[in-house]
């Protein structure tokens, strides 16, 4: 069974081909299957934050809740901000960052857009 892509306009994946389009059921917008076809070429997958931004390697985040870091004793505070992220592909882990205590590896999930 091949892959439908997921809704450009509210990123959720219950999707199906209509003729030339896909259609979301969930919020019924529609997009051509040749604009899929071209947004598939791209070198990666978008990685979008708390709120759905997309971000790109350079950005300022803040981070959205305290975070504690796993074998230590240092708590990211929620609402500091980091500088200059860079974005890695694989694992669950997609934000390199460095902070006053340290580098460290982020969820997106966790970080909004400055």
């Amino acid at each position: 069974m091949s892959k439908l892509p997921a809704c450009p306009l509210c990123t959720l994946e219950n999707t199906y081909p209509d003729g030339d389009n896909y259609v979301c059921a969930d919020c019924g917008h529609e997009w051509a299957q040749q604009a899929a076809a071209q947004a598939d070429d791209g070198d990666g997958a978008v990685i979008r934050d708390a709120n759905g931004n997309v971000l790109q390697d350079g950005d300022a985040v803040v981070l959205i809740k305290d975070l504690k870091v796993k074998g230590s004793s240092i708590t990211l505070k929620q609402g500091s901000k980091v500088k200059s992220i860079r974005l890695v592909s694989g694992g669950d882990h997609e934000v390199d960052c460095r902070m006053d205590a340290g580098n460290f590896m982020l969820k997106a999930c966790f970080l909004k857009k400055a």
